[in-house]
């Protein structure tokens, strides 16, 4: 009786290390097998020129966090079928996750490119919300496009002072032209140009689908008697509302609404993600998702 009581504590001391050892070993492995990614996402473009400010945005995000790998993804279906039609293929971030899923990725962070936190970073949240309540990745965060915070409006803004060109002249205007939304969000285009006012009055900043729209920005300029203006575009690409709807040469750019009100224009297409000051910011949020892995 004695020996078979001693059979049975060896037997359940044994089964007991066995477990033990099985978790130390799962634990061990777990932390083995953890695989960190980045998916950067903006919402694209088919011009050819405007992938100088994805490939800078890249590089960037590549030297300043070796060792991790970068994916990208477009939030834009008719930017994606129009490079599709050229033999160019860019995921959308329901699939660029899922490929992200099957590479056995276990913590990504997703960056957003966009402007403002407006109607695709929101849809963009919900499929990183979605992707959170799935099996596969252990962690995966969301990170603030340019203007989501009053530190980031701040950087913003002396971006824009640090990127105006050298040639600019007392007198001139700079005319920054961003997309616009009908999004609540598209109330930070009118702070940001409230505070690049406090630093310099002869600072606007328009959009195409919001508030203000050129009409204002013509009135405030006429207001102000300013005849010439430095157009620039406050989005990270220089994509096609730069070359038309900013510099287009048809009646309704910004270009030819103000040459018809008398106001001289100098146009720069150069994508906000091509300046060092503004690339930063989007890089160092990534580095606040990155410290909770």
């Amino acid at each position: 009786m004695k020996q078979t009581k001693w059979v049975l504590i060896l037997a359940i001391t044994a089964l007991f290390l066995s477990v033990a050892c099985c978790y130390a070993s799962g634990g061990h492995e777990h932390e083995q097998d953890k695989k960190v990614g980045i998916l950067l996402v903006a919402f694209g473009s088919s011009e050819a020129s405007a992938q100088i400010s994805f490939e800078k945005i890249d590089d960037r995000v590549k030297a300043r966090y070796p060792g991790i790998p970068v994916h990208w993804a477009y939030t834009s279906y008719i930017i994606r079928n129009k490079l599709a039609k050229q033999g160019k293929y860019l995921d959308s971030p329901e699939v660029a996750l899922g490929k992200m899923m099957d590479q056995k990725f276990t913590h990504v962070a997703v960056q957003s490119l966009h402007t403002i936190i407006g109607a695709e970073y929101d849809d963009l949240k919900k499929t990183i919300d979605a992707y959170k309540v799935m099996e596969g990745f252990q962690k995966i965060l969301l990170g603030y496009p340019l203007m989501a915070t009053q530190e980031d409006m701040e950087r913003t803004v002396d971006a824009v002072l640090a990127t105006i060109p050298k040639e600019r002249k007392k007198g001139e205007a700079i005319v920054l032209m961003g997309h616009g939304t009908h999004h609540p969000a598209n109330a930070f285009y009118a702070a940001l140009m409230f505070q690049l006012q406090l630093k310099d009055p002869n600072i606007f900043v328009g959009t195409v689908e919001g508030y203000p729209g050129i009409d204002m920005i013509q009135g405030l300029l006429q207001k102000k008697n300013l005849k010439k203006v430095w157009l620039m575009p406050l989005m990270s690409v220089a994509g096609d509302h730069a070359k038309n709807d900013m510099a287009g040469n048809e009646e309704d750019s910004w270009k030819s609404i103000l040459t018809k009100a008398g106001i001289q224009c100098i146009i720069v297409l150069k994508g906000t993600a091509e300046y060092d000051a503004f690339a930063d910011i989007w890089v160092d949020h990534i580095a606040g998702l990155l410290h909770h892995f």
